[in-house]
């Protein structure tokens, strides 16, 4: 595997995945009944910070100062609302696994996060595919009741999991876009997805290297004749700034009621919190507009 999450853990792409993904599971949520929570590409679960800067033989900035260290270093009141929930379970999880000191050192991955919120009523399945990463995601939740790991291809886990019996389920999927037809497989994954299970909520995040890859993405998508889909883009630099990874996106299936106000508001205040040259900017949009 070329990618390795941990150095760019806690960057201004998984602030806002995981803020946008805590506002999702709680709303999912405010009805009682269990959901089953797939994440197809999950990770080690949780990632050093300090660690994996020191070992990067390429001795590259670290990311997460930019990301999860500039809302960590807001005051309480300075933090935007729909952000409080999200930067709370980071602080927690940071504290609870063993850092006293100012700056964040520890940060969850998304299998974190959805354990945090998980309910008893609800189930949670991880999926990685490579083997060092998938072993320690095991070691992270060995023991752990309604939590399955698997060492597998999250595509293929969106078939075999899908209907839930829970009757209810949202499906993270968040590849590392290591191979070049990537996009195309997120489409074929989610056209499988909805025809299982077209009442599921399902959350793709997507990388803004090249907006014609993504333009075309979408596309895709709309061509599926899918449920409301609503596409949320954060750009941290304008086209001519020099930097690779200029903004990302989540594609959202199915939001639940009143997500879209929620979302909208998490974005436009990270477009403010995390710019990094001129041309930040947030954009929402209904790819599929609700019925």
């Amino acid at each position: 595997m070329n990618y390795r999450h941990h150095f760019h853990a806690g960057n201004f792409a998984d602030v806002m995945k995981h803020a946008l993904f805590v506002r999702l599971l709680r709303a999912l949520q405010r009805k009682e009944k269990g959901i089953l929570y797939l994440d197809t590409h999950a990770g080690r679960g949780r990632y050093d910070l300090a660690a994996a800067a020191a070992g990067d033989t390429l001795a590259r900035r670290p990311e997460w100062p930019d990301g999860i260290g500039r809302l960590w270093a807001l005051p309480a009141g300075d933090v935007p609302a729909g952000l409080g929930d999200y930067l709370a379970l980071v602080r927690d999880f940071d504290r609870r696994a063993g850092n006293l000191d100012g700056a964040p050192r520890f940060y969850p991955g998304s299998p974190w996060l959805a354990h945090a919120l998980a309910r008893p009523v609800d189930r949670l399945v991880f999926c990685e595919k490579h083997p060092a990463e998938c072993g320690a995601l095991r070691a992270e939740f060995a023991g752990l009741p309604r939590v399955a790991v698997q060492e597998d291809d999250g595509y293929t886990a969106v078939r075999a999991l899908l209907p839930p019996r829970e009757r209810r389920a949202l499906l993270l999927m968040d590849p590392p876009f290591e191979e070049p037809d990537e996009f195309a497989r997120l489409a074929t994954a989610l056209a499988e997805g909805l025809q299982r299970f077209p009442s599921g909520t399902y959350a793709i995040w997507y990388p803004l290297t090249a907006r014609a890859k993504a333009d075309a993405f979408l596309n895709a998508v709309r061509n599926l004749a899918p449920p409301p889909a609503l596409a949320l883009e954060l750009d941290i630099a304008g086209a001519d700034a020099a930097i690779k990874l200029k903004g990302c996106g989540v594609l959202v299936l199915n939001p639940p009621w009143q997500f879209e106000a929620e979302a909208r508001a998490i974005v436009t205040a990270l477009a403010g919190l995390l710019a990094q040259a001129p041309g930040a900017a947030a954009r929402v949009q209904w790819i599929v507009p609700e019925r």
